[in-house]
């Protein structure tokens, strides 16, 4: 269901949907659009709150003694979990604890599971409208050099994919994809002259052109953001069926 959802989302930023909606029927397929992603949200939303969190549980587990918790051994040495009074490391030690009694598939299910816990709802959207593999174009707004190059950069990571997603936040578009590059669940590539038109829209976009007046001489760095090979794996283990 969600992966029908980002192929539609991918489909209506590479064929301009804004200009489609004008179309006989298209309010009906916009609102059917919306209830698979707020389905799929509902999903992954559900996914959320059952993953652990090993800090607050080992906070919850922690007895109100000053005394140690419990003693284990991580390659030959000894991991302590000290006292509730120091919660981080309380944590830290709940960590190597569990690394000992975790198999490829566990420690695979719990990175995921702490991946989840970080994203954002429109950035679960934007990686649903990246899922099918498809490029988005992506722009910095950078201050033009005496030589023509790229000086200092006023805003990074701009791109159509937040309105092929329909995320609430549009303004926000830039953190969101570069917290998903930084997740590791997206990867910035080349420009991609297919894309021009696309490009062209994007240079329009209202937090494009605010970047546009803080500096003099505004250079556009085009590039493309697309999901990562880790955003698969991830993608196809969280993904509502």
């Amino acid at each position: 269901m969600v992966q029908r959802a980002g192929r539609i989302a991918g489909w209506a930023a590479r064929t301009g949907y804004s200009l489609g909606r004008r179309l006989p029927g298209a309010d009906s397929a916009e609102r059917s659009l919306r209830t698979l992603e707020q389905k799929a949200l509902g999903e992954l939303r559900r996914r959320l709150e059952g993953a652990g969190d090993p800090y607050l549980a080992t906070l919850n587990q922690a007895p109100s003694t000053g005394r140690n918790l419990t003693n284990g051994q991580v390659k030959g040495r000894a991991v302590t979990v000290v006292t509730p009074d120091e919660p981080l490391r309380v944590a830290m030690a709940e960590l190597l604890n569990r690394s000992t009694g975790l198999d490829r598939d566990r420690s695979r299910d719990y990175l995921y599971a702490v991946i989840l816990r970080q994203l954002t709802p429109d950035e679960a959207r934007i990686l649903a409208a990246l899922a099918d593999g498809s490029p988005f174009p992506l722009v910095d707004v950078a201050e033009r050099t005496g030589l023509g190059g790229a000086g200092r950069v006023v805003l990074r990571n701009a791109s159509t994919v937040g309105k092929a997603a329909g995320v609430t936040l549009l303004d926000h578009v830039p953190a969101y994809v570069t917290r998903l590059v930084g997740l590791g669940l997206a990867d910035i590539d080349e420009e991609a002259p297919a894309l021009s038109t696309q490009y062209e829209i994007l240079l329009t976009d209202d937090t494009v052109r605010a970047a546009e007046q803080l500096v003099k001489r505004p250079r556009f760095v085009r590039r493309t953001v697309r999901i990562s090979p880790l955003g698969v794996s991830f993608w196809q283990a969280c993904a509502p069926k």
